[in-house]
């Protein structure tokens, strides 16, 4: 996929594209739905597929006090519109410039003039330009006049769910620790990737040594509690069952920040400080409590990889 980063990286001879525009943010299941009519329109008019987006959040820049936590990073939203096969995304800076952007200089500057748009995907609720003017029946007004078409795409929502599809939904579902869940409404794992760093190697001490990451990750962590979950090692390609845990060790009550860090079940001996890993969350097996005492916790981190191994099940057995 290409990324242009700006209307003015996209060559004069990029030809006709289909458009959908959004936030994307976790590239969750309802994005996703929104990308495969996007790719049957392309492959139906012959245009190109086209993922239009913003570097942040406009919230973060018209209203910082009330703007959430993004599901994933920038970076991990390009990626993850990477591997839906479209032909390129757009990623637009949301600054005082693009937020005064009246609608219809919106769309002739950045849709039709960049992109030679000829086919428009939005949701219901999409809004755009200056003070959020712009809507899906403007669309349709500037369609004729510029030559392309729109599609409003309807909500998504899970079989069993009367609630739509949102990154609301994963960001409530996320700090409730319910990575089961937010799986579903995401269309894939949960989960966040950073450096292996070193740590206070507590865990090395109590016999169950843990990959700590950085405090920089690419992804909304979940609530603090013990998880069963998987280690991917980016570095050397292999993937690990795990116990992972996020929070403060209130055990001890000496970390100052949240850790995400995982115990790698039944393998030994692996140096993975300075790898780029991945941490991918499969089921909460409880929350963080502080134990009275080092023998009550290293008990509890023993049945917590033990119920970790029986949920992973036989892939978790060498």
């Amino acid at each position: 996929m290409i990324v242009f980063r700006g209307p003015g990286e996209v060559p004069g001879d990029f030809g006709r594209s289909a458009v959908a525009i959004g936030k994307f943010d976790g590239v969750h299941a309802g994005h996703r739905a929104v990308i495969d009519r996007l790719e049957a329109d392309a492959a139906t008019t012959g245009a190109r597929s086209v993922a239009v987006t913003f570097d942040r959040n406009p919230l973060a820049l018209l209203r910082p006090e009330i703007c959430p936590d993004n599901v994933v990073s920038v970076e991990r939203k390009l990626e993850l519109l990477g591997e839906l096969g479209l032909d390129a995304t757009l990623l637009l800076t949301f600054d005082r410039e693009l937020a005064s952007l009246a609608p219809e200089a919106f769309v002739e500057e950045i849709l039709v003039g960049a992109l030679n748009v000829s086919t428009v995907l939005v949701g219901g609720d999409f809004r755009f330009g200056h003070r959020g003017a712009g809507t899906p029946d403007l669309l349709r007004e500037l369609g004729p006049r510029f030559g392309f078409t729109v599609d409003v795409v309807d909500d998504v929502y899970l079989d069993d769910s009367e609630r739509r599809v949102s990154s609301s939904w994963i960001r409530e579902l996320l700090a409730q620790g319910d990575v089961t869940m937010a799986a579903r409404v995401l269309g894939r794992p949960v989960d966040v990737r950073g450096e292996v760093v070193h740590g206070l190697k507590r865990g090395r001490e109590l016999g169950f040594p843990t990959a700590n990451l950085s405090e920089t990750v690419d992804a909304f962590v979940p609530a603090d509690g013990v998880y069963a979950g998987w280690l991917h090692d980016h570095t050397t390609g292999e993937r690990f069952p795990a116990a992972v845990s996020v929070g403060t060790n209130p055990t001890f009550d000496d970390v100052i920040v949240r850790q995400v860090e995982a115990h790698v079940i039944d393998h030994d001996g692996l140096d993975l400080y300075g790898h780029d890993v991945t941490i991918e969350f499969t089921q909460r097996l409880r929350g963080m409590v502080a134990f009275d005492g080092i023998d009550a916790l290293m008990v509890q981190m023993s049945a917590d990889v033990d119920a970790a191994r029986a949920i992973l099940g036989a892939d978790a057995v060498e």
